[in-house]
Protein backbone atom coordinates (compact mmCIF):
# COMPACT_ATOMS: atom_id res chain seq x y z
CA UNK A 1 0.00 0.00 0.00
CA UNK A 2 1.33 3.24 -0.65
CA UNK A 3 3.00 5.42 2.25
CA UNK A 4 0.67 8.31 3.09
CA UNK A 5 2.47 12.01 1.56
CA UNK A 6 2.25 15.33 2.56
CA UNK A 7 1.06 17.34 0.45
CA UNK A 8 1.17 21.42 0.42
CA UNK A 9 -1.28 23.91 -0.79
CA UNK A 10 -0.30 27.79 -0.52
CA UNK A 11 -3.05 29.88 -2.23
CA UNK A 12 -3.79 33.78 -1.72
CA UNK A 13 -7.16 34.34 -2.27
CA UNK A 14 -8.53 36.69 -5.22
CA UNK A 15 -10.83 38.79 -5.27
CA UNK A 16 -14.14 38.07 -7.66
CA UNK A 17 -16.29 40.42 -9.92
CA UNK A 18 -19.23 42.02 -8.08
CA UNK A 19 -21.81 44.27 -9.19
CA UNK A 20 -20.52 47.79 -8.94
CA UNK A 21 -19.98 47.30 -5.51
CA UNK A 22 -16.46 46.86 -3.31
CA UNK A 23 -15.37 43.51 -3.06
CA UNK A 24 -14.42 42.20 0.48
CA UNK A 25 -11.04 41.62 1.39
CA UNK A 26 -9.61 37.95 1.46
CA UNK A 27 -7.26 36.04 3.38
CA UNK A 28 -4.26 33.83 2.62
CA UNK A 29 -5.51 30.35 2.56
CA UNK A 30 -1.89 28.56 3.48
CA UNK A 31 -2.92 24.84 4.73
CA UNK A 32 -1.26 21.51 4.52
CA UNK A 33 -2.79 18.17 4.69
CA UNK A 34 -1.41 14.51 6.40
CA UNK A 35 -1.51 12.33 4.71
CA UNK A 36 -2.75 13.14 1.45
CA UNK A 37 -4.53 10.00 0.61
CA UNK A 38 -5.77 6.81 2.46
CA UNK A 39 -6.18 3.87 0.73
CA UNK A 40 -8.15 1.34 2.76
CA UNK A 41 -9.24 -1.64 3.62
CA UNK A 42 -12.87 -2.56 5.16
CA UNK A 43 -15.96 -5.37 5.34
CA UNK A 44 -19.69 -4.52 4.89
CA UNK A 45 -20.86 -3.56 8.17
CA UNK A 46 -17.63 -2.65 10.25
CA UNK A 47 -17.50 0.94 11.32
CA UNK A 48 -13.79 2.43 10.05
CA UNK A 49 -12.37 5.32 11.65
CA UNK A 50 -9.66 7.57 10.58
CA UNK A 51 -8.31 10.53 11.13
CA UNK A 52 -6.03 13.86 8.88
CA UNK A 53 -3.86 16.32 10.48
CA UNK A 54 -4.39 20.20 9.31
CA UNK A 55 -1.39 22.46 9.29
CA UNK A 56 -1.71 26.37 9.11
CA UNK A 57 1.52 27.25 7.40
CA UNK A 58 0.59 31.00 7.59
CA UNK A 59 0.68 33.60 10.43
CA UNK A 60 -2.30 34.51 10.81
CA UNK A 61 -5.00 31.84 12.56
CA UNK A 62 -6.94 30.07 9.60
CA UNK A 63 -10.75 28.51 9.61
CA UNK A 64 -11.12 26.15 6.92
CA UNK A 65 -14.74 23.80 6.02
CA UNK A 66 -14.54 20.22 4.88
CA UNK A 67 -17.44 18.37 3.25
CA UNK A 68 -17.30 15.19 0.80
CA UNK A 69 -16.91 15.43 -2.93
CA UNK A 70 -17.39 12.63 -5.34
CA UNK A 71 -15.17 12.45 -8.32
CA UNK A 72 -13.97 11.15 -11.41
CA UNK A 73 -10.74 10.57 -13.19
CA UNK A 74 -10.37 9.65 -17.29
CA UNK A 75 -8.69 7.87 -19.21
CA UNK A 76 -6.87 11.12 -20.02
CA UNK A 77 -6.13 11.93 -16.67
CA UNK A 78 -8.70 14.68 -15.95
CA UNK A 79 -10.23 14.97 -12.56
CA UNK A 80 -13.53 16.08 -12.22
CA UNK A 81 -15.05 16.96 -9.05
CA UNK A 82 -18.65 16.81 -8.42
CA UNK A 83 -20.88 18.19 -5.51
CA UNK A 84 -23.87 16.01 -6.59
CA UNK A 85 -24.15 12.53 -5.22
CA UNK A 86 -23.67 10.57 -8.33
CA UNK A 87 -24.72 6.75 -8.93
CA UNK A 88 -23.67 4.70 -6.80
CA UNK A 89 -22.06 7.28 -4.18
CA UNK A 90 -20.68 6.18 -1.47
CA UNK A 91 -20.40 9.47 0.54
CA UNK A 92 -23.97 8.60 2.44
CA UNK A 93 -21.79 5.82 4.23
CA UNK A 94 -19.40 9.03 5.41
CA UNK A 95 -19.96 10.70 9.08
CA UNK A 96 -17.27 14.01 9.74
CA UNK A 97 -16.93 15.28 12.75
CA UNK A 98 -17.58 18.83 12.40
CA UNK A 99 -18.51 21.21 9.30
CA UNK A 100 -15.58 23.79 10.03
CA UNK A 101 -12.00 23.81 11.86
CA UNK A 102 -10.29 26.58 13.24
CA UNK A 103 -6.37 26.26 12.76
CA UNK A 104 -3.84 28.01 15.26
CA UNK A 105 -1.25 29.99 12.91
CA UNK A 106 1.78 28.29 12.68
CA UNK A 107 0.02 25.31 14.23
CA UNK A 108 -2.52 22.27 13.36
CA UNK A 109 -5.44 20.64 14.20
CA UNK A 110 -6.72 16.92 14.05
CA UNK A 111 -10.08 16.03 12.08
CA UNK A 112 -11.59 12.90 12.50
CA UNK A 113 -14.21 11.08 9.90
CA UNK A 114 -16.02 7.66 10.15
CA UNK A 115 -16.78 5.34 6.96
CA UNK A 116 -19.57 3.07 7.61
CA UNK A 117 -20.61 0.45 4.67
CA UNK A 118 -23.96 -1.38 5.34
CA UNK A 119 -24.13 -4.35 6.18
CA UNK A 120 -25.38 -5.31 2.51
CA UNK A 121 -22.71 -3.38 0.68
CA UNK A 122 -21.23 -5.88 -1.83
CA UNK A 123 -17.60 -6.10 -3.07
CA UNK A 124 -15.81 -3.17 -4.55
CA UNK A 125 -14.04 0.37 -3.80
CA UNK A 126 -15.71 3.18 -1.98
CA UNK A 127 -14.12 6.43 -3.49
CA UNK A 128 -14.50 10.04 -2.36
CA UNK A 129 -12.93 13.23 -1.83
CA UNK A 130 -12.54 14.87 1.74
CA UNK A 131 -12.55 18.96 0.42
CA UNK A 132 -11.07 20.97 2.53
CA UNK A 133 -11.61 24.84 1.54
CA UNK A 134 -11.02 28.47 2.70
CA UNK A 135 -13.71 29.92 4.71
CA UNK A 136 -14.04 34.00 4.05
CA UNK A 137 -15.60 35.55 6.84
CA UNK A 138 -15.86 38.77 5.54
CA UNK A 139 -18.00 37.33 3.10
CA UNK A 140 -19.85 35.48 5.46
CA UNK A 141 -20.03 39.08 7.44
CA UNK A 142 -21.90 40.63 5.14
CA UNK A 143 -24.56 37.79 4.33
CA UNK A 144 -25.50 37.35 7.82
CA UNK A 145 -25.74 41.47 8.25
CA UNK A 146 -27.96 41.82 4.74
CA UNK A 147 -25.20 43.62 3.01
CA UNK A 148 -26.35 44.74 -0.17
CA UNK A 149 -22.67 43.95 -1.96
CA UNK A 150 -22.16 40.50 -3.07
CA UNK A 151 -18.88 39.32 -3.37
CA UNK A 152 -17.66 36.08 -4.34
CA UNK A 153 -13.78 35.61 -3.31
CA UNK A 154 -11.80 32.48 -4.64
CA UNK A 155 -11.33 30.06 -1.78
CA UNK A 156 -8.60 27.88 -1.49
CA UNK A 157 -9.11 23.76 -1.61
CA UNK A 158 -7.52 20.96 -0.50
CA UNK A 159 -8.76 17.58 -1.89
CA UNK A 160 -7.67 14.65 -0.12
CA UNK A 161 -8.76 11.18 -1.96
CA UNK A 162 -10.44 8.58 0.14
CA UNK A 163 -10.56 4.91 -1.36
CA UNK A 164 -11.21 2.47 0.65
CA UNK A 165 -11.35 -1.62 -1.19
CA UNK A 166 -14.60 -3.08 0.20
CA UNK A 167 -14.71 -6.95 1.23
CA UNK A 168 -11.10 -7.82 -0.71
CA UNK A 169 -11.69 -5.78 -3.70
CA UNK A 170 -8.45 -5.35 -5.62
CA UNK A 171 -7.07 -4.34 -9.04
CA UNK A 172 -6.16 -6.40 -11.92
CA UNK A 173 -3.45 -4.48 -14.05
CA UNK A 174 -2.16 -5.67 -17.23
CA UNK A 175 0.35 -4.32 -19.51
CA UNK A 176 -0.09 -3.82 -23.20
CA UNK A 177 2.01 -2.65 -25.10
CA UNK A 178 5.02 0.54 -24.95
CA UNK A 179 5.45 3.30 -27.71
CA UNK A 180 5.93 7.51 -27.82
CA UNK A 181 3.77 9.89 -28.21
CA UNK A 182 3.91 13.75 -27.71
CA UNK A 183 2.98 15.61 -23.93
CA UNK A 184 3.53 18.92 -23.47
CA UNK A 185 5.40 19.37 -26.73
CA UNK A 186 8.12 16.79 -25.79
CA UNK A 187 8.57 13.02 -27.02
CA UNK A 188 7.17 10.82 -24.23
CA UNK A 189 7.56 7.25 -23.81
CA UNK A 190 4.61 5.43 -22.37
CA UNK A 191 3.77 1.77 -20.95
CA UNK A 192 -0.35 1.09 -21.76
CA UNK A 193 -2.02 -0.36 -18.92
CA UNK A 194 -5.40 -2.28 -18.37
CA UNK A 195 -7.42 -2.48 -15.25
CA UNK A 196 -9.85 -5.25 -15.29
CA UNK A 197 -10.14 -5.73 -11.35
CA UNK A 198 -12.73 -3.58 -8.92
CA UNK A 199 -10.01 -1.44 -7.45
CA UNK A 200 -7.78 1.19 -8.60
CA UNK A 201 -4.31 0.20 -9.18
CA UNK A 202 -0.94 2.37 -9.52
CA UNK A 203 2.57 1.52 -11.16
CA UNK A 204 5.72 2.14 -9.03
CA UNK A 205 9.07 0.55 -9.55
CA UNK A 206 11.67 2.03 -12.57
CA UNK A 207 13.56 1.11 -15.87
CA UNK A 208 16.93 1.62 -16.47
CA UNK A 209 17.57 3.71 -20.21
CA UNK A 210 20.27 4.43 -22.63
CA UNK A 211 19.90 6.72 -24.93
CA UNK A 212 21.31 7.48 -28.46
CA UNK A 213 24.04 9.23 -27.08
CA UNK A 214 25.23 6.31 -24.54
CA UNK A 215 23.44 8.27 -21.66
CA UNK A 216 22.46 6.63 -18.50
CA UNK A 217 19.52 7.35 -16.89
CA UNK A 218 16.04 6.24 -14.88
CA UNK A 219 12.86 6.35 -16.01
CA UNK A 220 9.62 5.96 -13.61
CA UNK A 221 5.92 6.21 -14.34
CA UNK A 222 3.12 8.18 -13.55
CA UNK A 223 1.87 7.64 -10.61
CA UNK A 224 -1.70 8.65 -11.01
CA UNK A 225 -4.36 5.80 -11.08
CA UNK A 226 -5.70 3.48 -13.01
CA UNK A 227 -9.22 2.99 -12.45
CA UNK A 228 -11.24 -0.71 -12.56
CA UNK A 229 -12.45 -1.08 -16.12
CA UNK A 230 -9.61 1.59 -17.44
CA UNK A 231 -7.35 1.61 -19.74
CA UNK A 232 -4.50 4.07 -20.11
CA UNK A 233 -1.41 5.69 -21.43
CA UNK A 234 0.93 5.98 -18.60
CA UNK A 235 3.99 8.30 -19.14
CA UNK A 236 7.57 7.19 -18.23
CA UNK A 237 9.74 10.08 -17.27
CA UNK A 238 13.15 10.79 -17.18
CA UNK A 239 14.75 10.64 -13.74
CA UNK A 240 18.43 12.23 -13.44
CA UNK A 241 20.71 9.51 -10.95
CA UNK A 242 23.68 10.08 -9.07
CA UNK A 243 23.86 13.37 -6.80
CA UNK A 244 23.17 15.93 -10.47
CA UNK A 245 20.68 17.90 -9.19
CA UNK A 246 17.60 19.71 -11.43
CA UNK A 247 16.07 17.97 -13.98
CA UNK A 248 17.70 15.16 -16.30
CA UNK A 249 19.08 16.41 -19.91
CA UNK A 250 16.38 15.69 -22.68
CA UNK A 251 17.31 12.13 -23.73
CA UNK A 252 18.35 11.53 -27.54
CA UNK A 253 16.13 8.82 -29.34
CA UNK A 254 16.12 5.76 -29.75
CA UNK A 255 16.04 4.90 -25.92
CA UNK A 256 16.64 1.46 -24.77
CA UNK A 257 15.09 0.41 -21.63
CA UNK A 258 14.60 -2.72 -19.09
CA UNK A 259 13.53 -3.46 -15.57
CA UNK A 260 10.41 -3.90 -13.39
CA UNK A 261 7.36 -1.85 -13.08
CA UNK A 262 5.30 -2.93 -10.13
CA UNK A 263 1.91 -2.45 -9.13
CA UNK A 264 -0.02 -3.79 -6.32
CA UNK A 265 0.18 -7.39 -6.82
CA UNK A 266 2.92 -8.64 -9.12
CA UNK A 267 4.96 -6.83 -11.96
CA UNK A 268 5.96 -6.35 -15.11
CA UNK A 269 9.42 -7.27 -16.62
CA UNK A 270 10.04 -4.50 -19.47
CA UNK A 271 12.82 -4.63 -22.33
CA UNK A 272 12.09 -1.80 -24.99
CA UNK A 273 13.23 0.09 -27.69
CA UNK A 274 11.46 3.60 -27.65
CA UNK A 275 11.80 5.78 -31.01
Amino acid sequence: MTPPHRTFARALLALAATTGCALAAAAPFEIAIMPSRFELSAKSGARLGQSLDIHNVGVTPTEVSVRTLDWSYSPEGEIAYLDALQPGSCRTWVLLERKTVKVPARGKAGFRFQIEPPADAPRGECRFMLAIEGVEPAYRAAIGQGGSSLSLPVTGRIAVAVYVLLNGAEPKLALNQVGTRELQGRRTPYVTVSNTGDAHGRLDGSLDATDATGKRFEMVPDGTPVMPGQTRLIALQPKATGATDGPPPAPVYPLKASGTLDWEKGGFKVNAEFR
